[in-house]
């Protein structure tokens, strides 16, 4: 997984899965008393993709109607209409222009609404379907696919216009990220796969982007152009990217069999609620939250997640405990408002992954370090990258508002289930880890040495307590090199696991 330890460079721009889990009450911030963990699904999912309800036979009254015998009827008739037009997409294969920048520009209000079997098809020829800075733009029962935008670039909402709706339509088979995404975007019932790299990338570049709504979606197959191979370290791949929101609920979603990570937080977010998800058989990691704040992360199903990657390492003898959810650089930050002051992950159920939780702080990556990939980026609590730089970062606020540090996560209420015969591995499958590497770069850093490995594992209210384990787990705290076993995980001076339960051989 590109996540490894000396993580990422950011990625650049570019209600139909029903999970019945087991629950219980609480607000989002859950922190009322212990809960039992959860348990496997018990019910079924249904599949959105293939199974889109279908939309309305006849024009909607004051629709335009659009022709896909006309190429590029779509695109004329939004540009001669006037803003808040709802347009009906008749049966069959919508078509723009030969030139690769065709393309849809809708006004603010604009609706597009497609028949039962409406397609609009790029035809690998057209790069984006629907551009420009419109508001409040929905979109529903409509097919796109066949568009070649280019890396990190992205097909629907290409420019992160706000407040678009897209809903219960199917986004296949494109280059690039199927959907971008604006503010107060809602993404609800869709069907999100086989895309080139990310079924959807929340990037909105100098907009802030707040209040995301991610649900009942299927992300199934996406990354197809397999870009962790192409670019070593981009970190440019899965499910769905997430980048500087502030503000999203991820929830009753289906991400399954992508080639690289699930969902996927990188870099100043804040404040999610991810909820209520199967998430299962991706390459790499179930879900990533990097360099980012405030999360509530409960009521999930992890199951076979992370096989490729985790191979990966064990084939090259590298012991770091990559996992199936990995909290990277990010924590509970109070000072940031958000429906939580901590990273909370509780009442999750993890089966057969490749390994389980872990949490990770790079001691040379901060703001302002060479070593930092997101090199343009700085904290939500320092406004400029410069300020984080030798004398002043040695002392004060800026010693500590520099980092982006892995503190007051809380793991509990949560069961993991590992039987190693269905992973296919020995050890190395079933591990937890909190750990940091020594710093040592750059020469000016004020936390050389073991300052973040003491930080990161004795001094940041970093807590598992309260969960269910089966299965052979192991430990891995303070360095990559220190394996521990239940008994030295619980006794001092790790202190953790406070009131879990411990079972031998793997099962349900």
């Amino acid at each position: 997984m590109t996540v490894r330890r000396f993580r990422l460079r950011r990625a650049a721009p570019l209600l139909g899965v029903l999970l019945t889990v087991a629950a219980c009450s609480g607000g989002p911030d859950t922190d009322g008393g212990p809960a039992q963990a959860t348990a496997a699904p018990s019910g079924s999912v249904a599949a959105v993709c293939d199974k889109q309800p279908a939309g309305p036979a006849a024009a909607p009254a004051g629709a335009v109607v659009v022709d896909p015998a006309v190429p590029g009827d779509l695109a004329a008739k939004t540009r001669s209409a006037a803003p808040g037009t709802t347009f009906w997409l008749k049966p069959g294969k919508h078509i723009l222009g030969d030139d690769k920048y065709d393309q849809v520009s809708p006004k603010d209000g604009d609706v597009y609404v497609g028949a039962p079997g409406a397609v609009l098809d790029g035809r690998k020829i057209n790069q984006y379907a629907f551009t420009g800075h419109a508001v409040n733009v929905k979109i529903t029962y409509l097919t796109v696919q066949g568009f070649a935008a280019p890396h990190d670039e992205g097909v629907v909402n290409h420019d992160s216009g706000d407040g678009w709706a897209i809903e219960h339509s199917t986004v296949q088979d494109n280059d690039g990220a199927g959907l971008m995404a604006g503010a107060r975007q809602q993404v609800r019932g869709n069907c999100l796969r086989r895309n080139g790299q990310y079924g959807m990338n929340a990037y909105s570049g100098g907009t802030p982007l707040t209040a995301l709504v991610v649900e009942g979606n299927e992300i199934a197959g996406n990354n197809t152009g397999d870009w962790e191979a192409k670019i070593d370290g981009c970190g440019c791949s899965g499910g769905v990217k997430f980048w500087a929101v502030n503000g999203a609920d991820v929830r009753g979603n289906w991400v399954h069999d992508n080639h690289g990570t699930g969902l996927w937080a990188d870099t100043n977010n804040n404040d999610f609620l991810i909820e209520g998800n199967l998430i299962e058989n991706n390459d790499s990691a179930a879900l990533i939250y990097e360099i980012s704040y405030n999360a509530v992360i409960r009521d999930n199903t992890i199951r076979k997640n992370n096989w490729a990657d985790g191979r990966r390492y064990a084939d090259k003898s590298d012991n770091f405990p990559t996992s199936a959810i990995y909290i990277s650089e990010s924590g509970g930050e109070p000072r940031i408002k958000a429906r939580t002051a901590k990273i909370d992950v509780s009442r999750n159920y993890l089966e057969n992954n490749w390994s389980g939780i872990t949490l990770w702080e790079n001691a040379d990556r901060f703001c302002n370090s060479p070593a930092n990939t997101s090199s343009g980026d700085c904290t939500r609590l320092v406004p400029s990258v410069k300020q984080c730089a030798a004398p002043a970062i040695t002392s004060g606020a800026l010693l500590a508002d520099c980092r982006w540090k892995t503190q007051h996560v809380d793991i509990h209420d949560n069961k993991f289930v590992l039987d190693p015969a269905v992973v296919g591995c020995q050890a190395s499958c079933g591990r937890m880890g909190l750990l940091s590497n020594f710093g040592s770069y750059p020469d000016w850093s004020p936390y050389r040495g073991d300052v973040v490995q003491e930080a990161i594992t004795f001094k940041q209210d970093n807590r598992w307590h309260d969960n269910s384990y089966a299965g052979p787990w192991t430990f891995i705290a303070y360095s990559a090199d220190r394996v521990l076993q239940i008994g030295e995980w619980e006794g001092a001076p790790y202190s953790q696991d406070s009131g879990s339960t411990f079972t031998a051989q793997g099962g349900g």
